[in-house]
């Protein structure tokens, strides 16, 4: 049964929701696609219903037809709104009765504008933007130059992240927290200092992955998959599987745990009546590597996990998201760059890196120290794989 936008959207107007009786005001049309482009409240966009009164109630005949979505699609492209907005064009149904359903995503570069004019909706109403209005929406704009991982996240506060977390292992690994108790600076503004919450309120994409009661909530990619199949490969049987949906620090700890509970450590005679225990996997290098393919993974636009694949005879780590910035498929082992820059500095604070741009050849020496094979790279646009063999 098709969904009906009476019941998902409302049938009162906001700062993200405006009706219109007809579509034979084009102005007025266009302005509203400026003003819910704008997004000044932060809501995420809005939508726009044509043949709906504004008490709520459905007009008696509504163009519908291809012909008519089709130009007021149209709309988008007629160089009079600039930045062009993101918007979907489709036939709906309001209170059961046919309407046309104009839905406009928050622009990334506002102010968008109409002839050179800004408009808004602060409320039921659309209305030429101020220059406080302005102020506002210039700075949204600047903030999206920022790295995602420093993106404030709407929807999220304080509330989300584990603050006994932050007080009792984070804070003391990124800062001084003497200093922070000679300023007596309040706990959110210790938070926002650190960039885990934003001024405006929501917490940041770095405070969620790095202490955020469930990440996923947010952010969908950013959980960690776990699985041991009994033979060497995925149509083998499954002997273990964990889903880790919890913030770095905690998932950090639970595949300390979840790895060494996996190796297998067998004793060698060393010499006389000594014995060495040699493990078929080198728990350093399988940190090193499953923590790079956290710190480096694109959380912005992927909402695939971070994979660990055990087999009989290697571990496979695999993370969405290619070589980025300066970094390519020929020269990942000797060029450095970062898609998440707050989260490698925070990491790197934590332990849980130790040098940037050494992981790699850490993660090789430690192979090679062990027994096993060099690592493997499957690189490429759009995934990252590094297969570790077994040294047994």
């Amino acid at each position: 049964m098709e969904h009906d936008l009476a019941q998902e959207l409302g049938t009162q107007e906001s700062c993200t929701l405006e009706f219109k009786r007809s579509a034979k005001d084009r102005d007025a049309i266009r302005k509203a696609i400026c003003a819910l482009a704008n997004d000044l409240t932060g809501k995420g966009g809005g939508d726009l219903v044509i043949g709906v009164r504004d008490d709520g109630t459905v007009e008696a005949e509504v163009d519908t037809s291809d012909k008519a979505l089709l130009a007021l699609a149209q709309i988008r492209d007629e160089g009079t709104i600039l930045d062009r907005p993101s918007l979907r064009v489709e036939s709906a149904l309001f209170h059961g009765e046919p309407v046309v359903w104009i839905h406009v995503e928050a622009s990334r570069t506002p102010p968008v504008r109409l002839n050179g004019i800004a408009w808004v909706r602060p409320g039921p109403l659309t209305k030429h933007a101020s220059s406080e209005d302005e102020r506002v929406l210039i700075e949204r704009r600047r903030s999206q130059s920022l790295p995602f991982d420093s993106h404030p996240v709407p929807g999220s506060g304080v509330d989300d992240l584990d603050l006994r977390l932050f007080r009792g292992t984070y804070l003391p690994s990124a800062v001084d927290p003497e200093v922070i108790e000679e300023n007596g600076r309040p706990e959110r503004q210790q938070l926002a200092s650190l960039n885990l919450v934003s001024p405006s309120g929501p917490a940041t994409v770095l405070g969620l992955l790095l202490l955020g009661m469930d990440p996923s909530r947010f952010l969908p990619g950013a959980y960690t998959q776990f699985v041991r199949y009994e033979g060497g490969a995925e149509d083998s049987a499954v002997i273990d599987e964990q889903e880790l949906r919890t913030n770095i620090v905690d998932t950090a700890e639970r595949l300390e745990t979840i790895l060494k509970g996996h190796i297998h450590t067998q004793l060698t005679d060393v010499s006389g009546f000594r014995e060495q225990a040699w493990p078929d996997y080198p728990v350093a290098a399988l940190r090193e590597v499953c923590m790079n393919a956290l710190m480096h993974r694109n959380y912005e636009s992927s909402n695939a996990p971070t994979m660990i694949k055990w087999f009989v005879d290697r571990v496979e780590v695999a993370n969405p998201g290619g070589p980025y910035g300066q970094v390519r498929e020929d020269n990942f082992d000797r060029v450095n760059d970062y898609r998440n820059p707050s989260l490698a500095g925070a990491m790197k604070n934590l332990g849980y890196v130790n040098r940037f741009g050494r992981g790699i050849s850490r993660m090789r020496a430690v192979l090679e120290r062990n027994g096993n094979p060099a690592p493997v790279f499957d690189v490429s646009a759009h995934s990252w794989v590094v297969v570790v063999r077994s040294g047994r």
